[in-house]
């Protein structure tokens, strides 16, 4: 299982709560891409894209390398893998009870079907 410190986790969720920044990090599973780049789609200058990388590299989602006057960066998945995994307990959670409240539902409309 692939663990997380809150803080960290927190982190993770902040920055895949814009969706500027999800957009950014979806362009990255194509592959690496530099800072203007990923601005791009947005018409923003290179100082907010860069806010925004700053932001997903912080949660540890990408890693940022400078070569020349070029920041390429590239995704970097394992902090997905963990928030996921977090995820994945909440909806069994909530799946079980679901389920349970589909089957008294079902009983309770069953039930009036047969009195009639």
């Amino acid at each position: 299982m692939v663990e997380l410190n809150s803080e960290k986790l927190d982190a993770v969720f902040t920055a895949l709560g814009d969706p500027t920044r999800r957009q950014m990090l979806r362009r990255l599973a194509d592959g690496e891409c530099t800072i203007s780049e990923l601005a791009e789609p947005f018409a923003m200058s290179f100082a907010g894209a860069s806010k925004h990388v700053k932001m997903l590299e912080n949660a540890g989602l990408l890693r940022r390398t400078v070569q020349g006057r070029s920041h390429v960066c590239s995704l970097q998945a394992a902090p997905l893998s963990a928030a996921e995994e977090w995820l994945r307990f909440y909806e069994n959670f909530w799946g079980g009870r679901l389920d349970a409240l589909a089957r008294e539902l079902e009983k309770s409309t069953t039930g009036k079907r047969r009195k009639r």
